[in-house]
């Protein structure tokens, strides 16, 4: 019978066939495809078409056979023809499948390609907070960085730094008139009320300072300085590296005047690199080169006399 148009696609239909590997004393096998029921599938055992249903030779649901006895393997033979799905050999046209023909949820991460998804793709609510910050993040808060092309997360406690972590000031409260090796009495954190520190701030035990953390340290001495005539008043600085058993000088700064008594100011910093709380130390002490008695003007209401301890960074 002739027929217009493009020939039927039934026309190249073919039904799958599934043999099965009996095992013995085994009633349940695995479909290759899942049916509603047995009346999906035709089963021949031994050449002879099987009845299905429950209570006759098979039932069958989703991908399982369930045999209602067992097979001897080298004996008997099963296969199964599947009725309700048909295996084209007519591809869909390109373009012809809409979304409409789409389940929710059914495109895989299998199905895309690893480097298919661009930004059109990603709407502006993918971040699932979407508040700012507004203060410091945590330390357990995370970021996303390309480590070499791999994208990995950090928590901000690898990444913060940069600025400032310790800074303190302390200040003598009262006048020394004499030679002093340390200055460790009459010594008090600033505490104006517009002073604040940062971090947990130096500690002093009789005049040994200790620092709170390891790192690159500026240390400053700043002293008024009070000479009586014909003498040289100095402020010094020095370091301890075995907890206060020894020390090196690392800087002095002083006055001077042949006249008269005079008041003045001098100050000195020096970099102090840290290693070890335990044991890195430092102190200040002053005298006179003349031994007339002049010495370094105290004040607990503002800073006469002061001293000023910042890391600036890592010990490197």
């Amino acid at each position: 019978m002739a027929y217009l148009g493009n020939a039927p696609a039934q026309s190249f239909i073919s039904f799958e066939r599934q043999v099965f590997t009996i095992v013995n004393s085994q009633t349940a096998y695995t479909l290759s495809h899942s049916v509603t029921n047995e009346n999906d599938i035709r089963l021949v055992v031994n050449n002879v078409v099987q009845e299905p249903g429950s209570g006759k030779a098979y039932t069958a649901s989703g991908t399982t056979l369930t045999l209602s006895a067992a097979l001897t393997n080298g004996t008997d033979e099963m296969y199964c023809v599947f009725l309700g799905r048909a295996v084209g050999t007519v591809n869909a046209p390109a373009g012809s499948v809409d979304t409409a023909q789409l389940a929710a949820d059914a495109v895989t991460n299998a199905k895309i390609a690893d480097d298919a998804v661009e930004s059109e793709q990603l709407n502006n609510n993918v971040i699932s907070g979407q508040t700012e910050l507004s203060s410091e993040p945590a330390d357990t808060d995370e970021f996303l960085i390309s480590d070499a092309g791999t994208l990995k997360r950090i928590d901000y406690s690898h990444i913060k730094g940069g600025g400032i972590t310790e800074a303190d000031q302390w200040r003598l409260t009262s006048s020394i008139t004499s030679d002093t090796d340390p200055i460790s009495a009459n010594l008090e954190r600033v505490d104006d009320a517009t002073f604040s520190k940062i971090g947990t701030g130096m500690s002093v035990v009789n005049g040994h300072w200790i620092f709170p953390s390891t790192g690159l340290w500026q240390v400053f001495g700043n002293a008024n300085i009070e000479t009586a005539a014909v003498d040289n008043v100095y402020l010094k600085i020095e370091a301890s590296t075995d907890g206060g058993s020894s020390y090196d000088s690392l800087v002095q700064f002083q006055q001077s005047d042949s006249v008269a008594t005079y008041g003045g100011h001098a100050g000195g910093h020096v970099f102090v690199n840290v290693t070890n709380t335990s044991t890195y130390r430092v102190k200040f002490l002053c005298g006179s080169l003349g031994g007339s008695g002049a010495g370094i003007n105290g004040n607990t209401n503002f800073n006469f006399t002061y001293f000023t301890f910042i890391r600036l960074g890592d010990s490197q």
